[in-house]
């Protein structure tokens, strides 16, 4: 079983910069796609960025509309961590950061994903 843990949030003005990642505490990411999603109170969990694991070839990135752009998504295999570069942040991407494994389904939606960490809170001040 995969343990996902995330890291790297904080309190940011719009238009800055943070980097999130994810390590596995337990198990690994190898074979596996991973996500990030966001959840703000009150609200269902939603998708922002996924990408595929690929023992051959690179990797695919998967994006939610609006951080096209702004927000990269990529992974470290030999460090079994999974990383969320987010640039130009807007205060609408304030919210608690999820990664997971993926379990099926399509990569662009949260409930397509499990095993999911804590959470790291962003938030983006105006």
């Amino acid at each position: 079983q995969v343990q996902p843990v995330e890291s790297g949030g904080g309190l940011v003005q719009a238009g800055g910069s943070l980097n999130l990642s994810c390590a596995a505490s337990k198990g690994t990411f190898s074979t596996y796609a991973v996500g990030w999603s966001r959840q703000t109170p009150g609200k269902e969990r939603e998708f922002v960025a996924a990408i595929t694991w690929s023992r051959w070839s690179r990797s695919t990135p998967y994006y939610t509309e609006s951080v096209k752009g702004r927000f990269t998504i990529s992974r470290d295999n030999a460090k079994n961590t999974v990383y969320l570069q987010m640039n130009n942040l807007k205060p609408e991407d304030t919210a608690v950061y999820y990664c997971a494994v993926h379990n099926g389904g399509p990569y662009t939606v949260a409930r397509s994903y499990g095993y999911w960490g804590q959470g790291t809170q962003v938030t983006v001040s105006s």
